[in-house]
């Protein structure tokens, strides 16, 4: 575990002397969409239909609003507390280009997120700035999600695709999704037909004997499926979904699907791999393999350091 010990008090955790956990840095790498920051310091977001708050106090992380039984079974895999960050930061400091970049970030952590709420966000993602996307995220959880209270105020869980089912385009454009919108309809119909028809071969699977020749195509939606594949073919059955490129497919599987050989390249990853590794010219999907061979199975964390200094020092080419 990357801290010390854990403490349960009073609707709270406290991990003691955690390592390798800043919450700012997590929350500010571009990973995530529903965390947001108090005056104080604090965050409070929505994950797994509950609100929780996080307060740093030197090394000491307070997890407020939760209770021993979620720490265990939702929060140590969402803040991915199992693993050893220091020994990926180690790992990745052999370079000594990338050495900055990973001391100035020290602390972020990469989220599991859920999937469905992860592929819908990172579609509204595409040619877009983070405050639109956090804010067409928000109208899509206030209009279809279920209400949680906290502190005196209202918070929303991401629609389940049931409850998203509901919507259709028009209601989608009216959240500010612009373009995107048809991405995303399209997107939760095929997710919907496919949980369907899965619901009901386990009623009774002697109604439905597939073979690779008759299998429905509707099935290729099927995001467990694709959770449980190797990272090439994840990241070739992401872009099935419409509005779904090589870069948000990246997104997809690093911030949902654990595959850590993603590398999505935005305007800050290409300025950060052409400032310290490349000449400017290149294309995208060049950094993606270039950075993909430099740093194999750590691509994804590497990505992450290199955005969030790029990003916090306005690197420029």
């Amino acid at each position: 575990m990357d801290f010390e010990k854990v403490e349960y008090d009073n609707n709270k955790v406290i991990l003691r002397n955690t390592r390798n956990f800043n919450i700012k840095q997590t929350f500010e790498c571009g990973q995530c969409f529903r965390w947001e920051r108090e005056k104080n310091g604090n965050y409070i977001g929505v994950a797994h239909n509950r609100v929780i708050e996080l307060e740093q106090n030197g090394d000491d992380v307070i997890i407020h609003n939760t209770n021993e039984e979620d720490f265990n079974n939702l929060w140590i895999d969402y803040f991915d507390l199992k693993r050893n960050y220091s020994k990926i930061k180690e790992e990745l400091s052999e370079d000594e280009l990338l050495k900055k970049s990973v001391e100035f970030g020290y602390g972020i952590r990469i989220l599991k997120q859920q999937p469905f709420e992860i592929l819908v966000s990172f579609i509204i993602s595409a040619r877009n700035s983070i405050p639109i996307i956090s804010k067409t995220i928000k109208k899509i959880s206030e209009r279809w999600g279920t209400s949680i209270e906290y502190k005196g105020r209202t918070y929303f869980s991401f629609p389940t695709v049931e409850q998203l089912h509901r919507a259709d385009l028009e209601d989608i454009k009216g959240t500010g999704a612009s373009f995107r919108s048809k991405y995303i309809y399209d997107t939760i119909q095929k997710v919907y037909k496919c949980n369907e028809l899965l619901n009901d071969i386990e009623k009774d699977p002697t109604k439905f004997i597939f073979t690779e020749e008759n299998k429905p195509d509707i099935l290729k939606y099927d995001l467990n499926m694709i959770t449980d594949m190797n990272d090439d073919q994840c990241h070739l059955a992401l872009q099935e979904f419409q509005g779904v490129g090589a870069k948000v497919a990246d997104c997809i599987m690093l911030f949902s699907m654990r595959k850590y050989s993603a590398f999505p390249v935005d305007v800050w990853i290409k300025r950060a791999m052409q400032h310290f590794y490349l000449a400017p010219d290149v294309s995208l999907n060049k950094i993606r393999i270039f950075a993909r061979d430099k740093f194999g199975e750590l691509a994804g964390f590497a990505q992450q350091y290199l955005f969030y200094y790029a990003r916090e020092n306005n690197i420029k080419v």
